[in-house]
């Protein structure tokens, strides 16, 4: 189903905790009697994940002859991605696509698709996340109130800078390198031998262009959006970290439905995840094509292996449990297994 029209007002915390978000329920309510599970996402109409979302209403209501369907309020009409995941773990919210990020507050175990070089390449992300590994991960959320329906891309992302191309990791010393205000980002940046610098990503061009920065890392549509290719043109493909998105559902709602809607639920989230799949990788390739044409200059590194080496202090620090280290290994089976 298409995304509701205008703009909703902020949604406080308070507010829907008390019985808010009563004029995005009234949504709800069919004419024809269809129940709409109300999804909230931050990326903006016609984002991948937001197409995504709305593919999987359309398959909900075909299997469902008209009874579910889904609305998706997307470009962030119901709050930044914290706040309406704690609206989502109480019920306020049917579902919610966000990050993985976010997650790792809420649970420890999310950090793992995060871990720097752990998929050897997109094709072994994905196998991992869409097997038993992805659904390990998935069902330590049930705890804190929250269904994992599926995985969907973030893209591969790499190092780019403004001074050359990097090679190995003797490269990136003493650069500094722009990083998300997280724990395993800078402790992953660190291990290369550069300077973590966090910073918000609104702040990233200026920065560059000022040599505040020497460089960050992205995927390809993120490189370009934010205009980072005009001051740092080296965009080296370390493909370091691909983490994931990840599209939840409240278990508040998951609890009302039946055991068959919840099958159906499940079935149509997980056959949304190719349809996203082809429109990320075309929006990727696009991104790519364009840049490579503006004068980006890509290279592949030389030692990947160096990178992965250095890594291992990192790895001591976030993968500490039996259950974390169990699913690493079982992560890097997958690899040798393909």
């Amino acid at each position: 189903m298409a995304s509701a029209p205008g703009h909703l007002p902020a949604i406080t915390r308070r507010t829907a905790a008390t019985g808010g978000l009563a004029a995005v329920a009234l949504a709800a309510c069919g004419g024809s009697g269809m129940r709409v599970l109300l999804s909230s996402d931050t990326h903006p109409a016609g984002y991948p994940t937001v197409e995504a979302v709305q593919e999987m209403g359309r398959l909900l209501s075909e299997r469902t002859n008209g009874r579910l369907g889904v609305r998706v309020y997307a470009g962030g009409q119901l709050g930044a991605e914290r706040d309406t995941l704690e609206i989502t773990t109480f019920g306020g919210l049917d579902m919610n696509r966000v990050f993985m990020s976010p997650l790792n507050a809420i649970e420890p175990d999310t950090t793992i698709p995060s871990l720097p070089f752990l998929f050897q390449s997109k094709d072994h992300m994905r196998r991992a996340l869409d097997g038993a590994p992805g659904r390990a991960i998935l069902d330590t959320l049930e705890k804190h109130g929250l269904i994992g329906l599926c995985y969907y891309d973030s893209g591969e992302r790499s190092f780019y800078n403004t001074r050359k191309p990097i090679y190995t990791p003797d490269d990136m010393k003493g650069m500094k390198i722009r990083t998300p205000n997280s724990d395993l980002s800078v402790a992953t940046i660190n291990a290369t031998g550069a300077n973590a610098t966090p910073m918000d990503l609104g702040e990233v061009y200026q920065s560059l262009v000022q040599g505040v920065i020497d460089g960050a890392e992205n995927n390809w549509p993120s490189f370009e959006s934010g205009r980072h290719f005009e001051a740092a043109p080296y965009y080296s493909l370390t493909r370091h970290v691909m983490t994931p998105e990840v599209l939840l559902m409240s278990k508040a709602r998951w609890d009302r439905l039946s055991s068959a809607d919840r099958d159906i639920v499940m079935a149509c989230a997980r056959d949304s995840v190719p349809f996203m799949r082809k429109l990320w990788d075309e929006r990727v390739e696009g991104a790519r094509t364009r840049l490579l044409a503006a004068g980006v200059k890509e290279n592949e590194v030389i030692d990947r292996a160096a990178f992965v080496r250095l890594m291992k202090p990192v790895y001591d620090q976030f993968v500490t449990t039996p259950f974390q280290k169990r699913l690493v290994a079982d992560i890097e089976a997958m690899a040798a297994s393909s």
